[in-house]
């Protein structure tokens, strides 16, 4: 029985551009659901302003991308190849978008503002009542504004943990700087989490490390899913502005 197309793309016996178009449409329609898949995971992370089907499209550029440059030699795996950057075109789509509104940004820079200040003058994270409270704002607008805040910081986030290679031993193909680069972040995340409380850092590790949600994770932590989710907008405002103060990164 003969291999079939993916199979001789992974194994190199053939490179993608001798092909023949058929065969190049049967490899993309097999990786198809790959690109659903990862496109869902991303949006439910995200503000549901994004669009699924631009994910999708941003995600089967990436991998035409993948099917270009990959090269077995280099001992990977095609699909942990094409994840990576089927995940890195959707962040760039995400950037390049831009969604949030005006009107949003600026309500999201307001309650980031009053949050900072209820925190020196108070030594702790102010509930929505009190954000309420403070800015004049509905509920409703404050926890839109709070979901956007946190999405603010998530995207990054993501941005590291899904470029990170699946399977120990894996070099990028010619991309050392890019390497580099991503360990520096890493290690930086690394010491900010540091700094975080206890509480805080274990809700980060429900959520992202074992994908649990927010009833899940309150669940586990025996605590309300309101305080899971105060919890989880305090820890990125921390964060998020960790990496403001010490390594002079942008508000977006």
């Amino acid at each position: 029985m003969s291999a079939s197309p993916w199979e001789r793309l992974e194994t190199g016996a053939t490179a993608w551009e001798d092909f023949a178009p058929i065969d190049q449409e049967r490899i993309v329609r097999h990786y198809a659901p790959k690109i659903r898949f990862l496109a869902l995971r991303l949006k439910a992370k995200l503000s549901r302003a994004a669009e699924l089907g631009e994910l999708i499209s941003a995600g089967t550029l990436g991998l035409m991308e993948a099917l270009g440059k990959f090269q077995p030699k280099l001992g990977i795996r095609f699909e942990t190849y094409a994840e990576n950057r089927i995940r890195g075109a959707m962040l760039d789509e995400l950037r390049r978008l831009d969604w949030f509104p005006r009107s949003l940004r600026q309500r999201v820079r307001q309650l980031d503002g009053l949050m900072r200040n209820f925190e020196q003058q108070h030594g702790r994270a102010p509930t929505e009542e009190e954000l309420q409270h403070a800015s004049g704002l509905d509920l409703k607008d404050i926890r839109q504004g709070l979901e956007a805040l946190q999405n603010q910081f998530c995207l990054p986030l993501d941005a590291i943990q899904e470029t990170l290679p699946h399977e120990s031993g894996i070099v990028s193909e010619g991309e050392p700087f890019q390497n580099a680069a991503t360990q520096e972040m890493v290690s930086r995340v690394a010491r900010l989490i540091d700094t975080l409380t206890p509480r805080e850092k274990l809700v980060l590790s429900l959520y992202y490390s074992d994908e649990l949600n927010m009833r899940e994770t309150a669940e586990v932590m025996g605590i309300t899913e309101g305080r899971v989710s105060q919890l989880h907008t305090q820890a990125l405002c921390r964060l998020r502005r960790g990496f403001q103060q010490q390594y002079g990164i942008s508000e977006t």
